[in-house]
């Protein structure tokens, strides 16, 4: 958000005035925002090898999740991307767009357990010296299915990035400075049922995934989502 507002006032503008932009563009499958807690996050577990201290100028407030119907979907909705190219220096600072290929995201949610009432992310930055194929068969096969198994998490849902461009997502007047050694290249939204199942996770599971984390992943950044607001949905606004 910018930083010569209140935060809040930013939060409220983006899933406000901003997310109206969006919603109505054409050729949408979904489009959700994830507001991002200010102070709850850097909670992975230490472990040498693995950077997981978010700094406060990289600290990310939201994130915007845009699905599309097909591979010409954005196209359908270019009137609507170019009111929120100028629009966007009214609520941020930075922004910078991280694209997934089709197929390069998976979503788990277990019936068998409760609903989730917890979500965080995890930003995940490949490790150097790790080819892309190996770090996205490491998140979207092997983590991902280990993280699905564990008894107290309700959902899990992973995103692999396509390499980072400045110019998909250049917007005037809006910085989008991200230097290599900040790159990130996936995320992954773990759900809980409630406070204990998290806290459970964070203190007896995540540990023992260290060992092998370090192996592709070089940094994990962890957030806690104070909440989802959903606009779009299999392909109706909300």
């Amino acid at each position: 958000m910018r930083d010569d507002k209140p935060r809040q006032e930013g939060m409220d503008y983006w899933s406000g005035p901003h997310s109206q932009i969006i919603a109505a563009s054409k050729g949408l499958l979904e489009y959700r925002q994830q507001h991002l807690s200010p102070t709850e996050h850097s909670f992975w577990p230490q472990v040498d090898g693995l950077e997981t201290q978010v700094s406060e100028d990289r600290r990310i407030d939201g994130i915007a999740e845009v699905t599309f119907e097909n591979m010409l979907s954005p196209l359908a909705g270019r009137k609507q991307t170019a009111l929120a190219f100028q629009d966007e220096v009214n609520v941020f600072r930075r922004t910078l767009m991280h694209m997934g290929f089709p197929y390069s995201s998976r979503w788990l949610t277990a019936t068998d357990k409760e609903d989730s009432q917890l979500r965080d992310v995890l930003y995940l930055r490949r490790q150097e010296g790790v080819s892309s194929h190996a770090f996205r068969q490491y998140v979207n096969e092997k983590l991902i299915d280990q993280l699905a198994e564990v008894d107290s998490v309700t959902e899990v849902r992973s995103q692999v990035y396509m390499p980072w461009n400045e110019k998909t997502w250049d917007t005037p007047n809006v910085a989008h400075d991200n230097p290599k050694s900040e790159h990130l290249h996936a995320s992954v939204i773990l759900g809980f049922a409630n406070q204990e199942a998290r806290q459970d996770f964070y203190e007896k599971v995540a540990p023992q995934l260290n060992a092998t984390l370090t192996t592709y992943v070089s940094a994990l950044h962890t957030y806690q989502i104070d909440k989802t607001l959903t606009f779009v949905a299999d392909g109706k606004r909300q």
